[in-house]
């Protein structure tokens, strides 16, 4: 066979390898015949939320007019609504599932299963009349996500280069904890983070009997209560507008307040900040200012937990999502050379 036919055979195999799922150059994770995933896909039917961030949320007015039904967990709902106003849904079809309760569409069936992400966080299943399985992770972190075997894994690929390991001997929750406690002594303490990432943390120090007033601004305060309706145990919540919550944080008494990461520039300067983030590989935590450290804590799996996960799903073919984050490609190859599974990063940025 010569070098233009063996190409061009390596083609056709690729084709019928991934022909059951792909991501979308606008980021849309098609699974099966009806089922779009995190963006909108105008030949797709149905479209699956699979959790309430940004970068999931792709094109939700288009499939609200254009889609026969939007799926989504309760708890993603309730947030969506706080992220994109009461309104969000007055226009479209939204189903909402609990995790485990089958969604059939002509002869499809689709089930949300649970990840362990930030609140409401779902896996997709698509399974076909033949008993075919295809998977979409979604955003997960591998220790508290129940892994689903299949056929065809969509993986995510947020920490996909081999760099990207959190290899620490040292518990983050127990470090954040000491770290708040022993920093509230002085004063407040300011916590930086992204929508669910806050709210984590809320839980940690509540479930560690932090009992100072947790302070912050109404849209993190109403996530908040969103995520309390939803089983999360937070603490004593206080909005910033509050007169007691303005004293609090003007005297710099003992208080956490909990803000966005996007507002790290803007408060806290001569108090205690604590930022946490994903980001961080060579050490738990990371010195930054003179009162200010980066705790490594994240809600992703970092490169380890993502092989682990495609090594228990044990998937013929797997697809990373290359649309997200740009280390989609490194993660096929190293997912092809450990495991010998085929594997491909979509979409191509070439």
């Amino acid at each position: 066979m010569t070098g233009s036919h063996q190409e061009h055979h390596k083609s056709k195999i690729q084709s019928w390898l991934f022909a059951n799922a792909t991501v979308t150059q606008r980021g849309a994770v098609l699974l099966g015949d009806s089922v779009a995933c995190d963006a909108f896909d105008s030949k797709r039917p149905l479209r699956v939320v699979t959790h309430a961030h940004a970068d999931h949320l792709c094109g939700l007015r288009s499939s609200l007019r254009k889609c026969e039904s939007v799926l989504m967990t309760r708890p993603t709902k309730d947030l969506i609504e706080i992220i994109e106003g009461p309104n969000a849904f007055v226009n479209g079809n939204v189903e909402t599932l609990d995790y485990g309760k089958p969604f059939c569409f002509g002869e499809e069936q689709i089930t949300l299963a649970y990840a362990d992400h930030i609140v409401g966080a779902a896996q997709v299943l698509v399974e076909d009349k033949n008993g075919g399985r295809i998977v979409y992770t979604g955003d997960f972190r591998i220790d508290g996500t129940p892994v689903l075997e299949c056929d065809t894994l969509v993986v995510e690929a947020t920490y996909g280069n081999p760099e990207f390991n959190r290899n620490f001997n040292i518990d983050i929750e127990d470090l954040l904890v000491s770290m708040v406690e022993k920093r509230l002594r002085t004063g407040t303490v300011y916590i930086f983070g992204y929508h669910g990432k806050l709210q984590e943390v809320m839980q940690i120090l509540s479930n560690a009997n932090v009992s100072v007033p947790f302070i912050m601004p109404e849209r993190v305060y109403s996530l908040s209560k969103v995520c309390e309706r939803h089983g999360m145990n937070l603490g004593c919540l206080t909005p910033s507008t509050r007169e007691e919550a303005k004293k609090m944080l003007s005297e710099n008494l003992p208080c956490v307040a909990f803000y966005h990461m996007n507002s790290r520039g803007m408060v806290g300067f001569d108090a205690h900040r604590i930022c946490v983030s994903g980001w961080e590989f060579r050490s738990a935590c990371r010195q930054v200012g003179k009162k200010e450290h980066i705790v490594a804590l994240s809600d992703h799996s970092d490169f380890n937990g993502l092989i682990e996960y495609v090594r228990r799903s044990k998937p013929k073919q797997v697809i990373t999502d290359n649309f997200r984050v740009s280390h989609g490609e490194i993660l096929a190859r190293e997912i092809h050379k450990r495991l010998g599974i085929p594997a491909k990063a979509m979409p191509s940025r070439k």
